[in-house]
């Protein structure tokens, strides 16, 4: 029994039996002791952002912990973007980055580096495995830190020698402890109540709080104080379409932000943060909630965010939830816009779909459009760090065994690609639209935002994309998922029921008006 066969058996007891994986040959011990932990499912990732923002989908579906395997500090550098947008999901995610043997450390070898330091930056607990004996008692520390809450990264570094040498006082296998969230404050609660009642209010939800039950439970609240619901524009992950209350979107652009909070007089959040902008701009505050309006931080992440809003229906002697009714968008002909690719999306979606979401620009019309389609989930960017969509979609699948969605931009596409031959491999039912507008579209309207405009060749060709044109189809058939080109509404509508109808995944190309359409 060595460090690794520790490690794999303490992950298995604690019911973490995922790993999505980019080893070197620090890690070939993990490797071969798979061969003997078989309730333990491996996934090959070609690349560390891959296997990174995998184990962050698999947590936002979960509520579990996948691990990550990564390779030294370089790997873990590889993959640390999504890292980043697995922190500010608050996801439970165990890091494991192997580590030149201690004895080897010390000769700064060409692949030595500060792992600690490149952890600390993304994670809420960090460990070195110091010998064998360690590795069990370390993996479960680092599974109960991941849990929180709120969810978190743990990274263990395993050194090789603690990987490959005799474990010598074995044991049954730790168990990781599992911390509730804390309970809702008495006096928070009465002074929500009292701005509330008093106040021309809203509820400011997030995190949990946007799960079906938690929406109606401040559905409920909304009605019963006349105030409004309004969401973090970027959830991590939340319950949407026919039958569940939907709250407002805070919009994304802070011009439109500060409007729309503008004559709020108080702001009660729950499951988040206080809302910011997502960048600074010349003459925009970077408050989007006015200096007048009371901010009330009533349940901090790591708090109760159902046992919150239950305390406040309670107090208030709300009704029962009234939710809207609706009919979802038929579905359409005629030209690709973004508003017949939003139609689209909602008119073909089946039951239990998981929506990896990142259209960026064109996707400004989904949340709207899908509002009343069958009940669905949605993931979105937490952190802003692109290419989080395609691992994110193997991680949700792998997770769910439901059909996943995932909404492209074409720039975004090509930072982690090497997803689409997991899905392949896998044969996951993953179906991605990939949405070519041949431009990093996003960025011509933060240009005109900020003021740096100019009407030069050349810094319009640092957010053009079609010298020479993306054949995003041709990248997805190269690494084994099929895939078609569609230019009109009738054929994105014929290929995405199609996409449904067939087991693994599908690379839909839909051609988009260049630039902002």
């Amino acid at each position: 029994m060595n460090g690794a066969h520790a490690l794999l058996s303490t992950l298995h007891a604690n019911h973490v039996t995922t790993v999505f994986a980019n080893p070197g040959t620090s890690e070939m011990h993990f490797v071969a002791g798979l061969d003997d932990v078989p309730d333990v499912r491996a996934i090959l990732c070609l690349f560390e952002g891959v296997a990174t923002g995998a184990a962050d989908g698999y947590a936002r579906v979960t509520g579990h912990p996948a691990a990550t395997l990564l390779h030294l500090g370089p790997g873990l550098a590889n993959g640390w973007a999504n890292l980043h947008n697995a922190r500010r999901a608050h996801s439970p995610l165990v890091n494991i980055v192997g580590d030149h043997a201690t004895y080897h450390s010390i000769l700064d070898a060409p692949l030595q580096s500060d792992i600690a330091a490149v952890a600390g930056a993304v994670s809420g607990w960090v460990r070195r495995s110091q010998s064998p004996n360690d590795v069990a008692n370390d993996v479960a520390s680092a599974i109960s830190a991941a849990y929180g809450p709120p969810g978190q990264i743990a990274t263990l570094i395993l050194p090789a020698d603690s990987s490959w040498g005799d474990v010598t006082q074995e044991s049954p296998w730790p168990v990781a402890l599992r911390h509730a969230p804390l309970a809702p404050d008495e006096v928070a609660l009465e002074r929500a109540v009292r701005l509330l009642r008093t106040k021309n209010a809203a509820l400011f939800l997030g995190g949990t709080a946007l799960n079906a039950d938690q929406l109606a439970l401040a559905h409920r609240v909304a009605q019963a104080a006349g105030v409004r619901v309004i969401m973090e524009t970027f959830p991590a992950i939340m319950e949407h379409g026919a039958g569940i209350a939907s709250p407002e979107r805070l919009i994304y652009l802070s011009e439109f932000a500060i409007h729309q909070l503008a004559d709020l007089e108080a702001l009660i959040v729950i499951g988040s943060t206080p809302p910011v902008g997502f960048f600074a701009y010349p003459d925009v505050s970077s408050h989007v909630v006015s200096s007048d309006c009371e901010v009330l931080l009533l349940a901090p992440t790591n708090v109760d965010s159902r046992a919150t809003l239950a305390a406040l229906v309670e107090l208030l002697a709300a009704p029962a939830l009234s939710v809207e009714q609706g009919v979802r968008p038929l579905a359409p002909t005629g030209a690709l816009t973004t508003e017949s690719f939003a139609a689209a999306v909602a008119a073909t979606m089946p039951e239990d779909l998981i929506i990896a979401d990142e259209s960026n620009t064109s996707g400004l019309h989904l949340y709207g459009a899908t509002r009343f389609a069958p009940a669905h989930r949605l993931m979105t960017l937490t952190g802003g760090s692109i290419g989080y969509g395609l691992p994110v979609a193997v991680g949700a699948a792998v997770a769910s065994g439901s059909r996943v969605l995932a909404l492209e931009s074409d720039g975004s596409m090509l930072y982690t690609p090497q997803a689409l031959w997991t899905m392949a491999r896998e044969q996951l039912d993953v179906t991605v639209v990939a949405l070519s507008n041949r431009s990093y579209a996003i960025l011509n309207l933060e240009r005109q935002r900020v003021g740096a405009v100019s009407e030069g060749s050349a810094s319009q060709r640092m957010l053009d994309l079609d010298s020479p044109p993306l054949d995003l189809g041709a990248l997805a058939g190269a690494q084994g998922v099929p895939n078609v080109r569609v230019t009109t509404a009738d054929e994105l509508v014929a290929a995405l029921n199609r996409s449904y109808a067939t087991p693994g995944p599908m690379v839909i190309e839909a051609m988009l008006p260049k630039g902002l359409s």
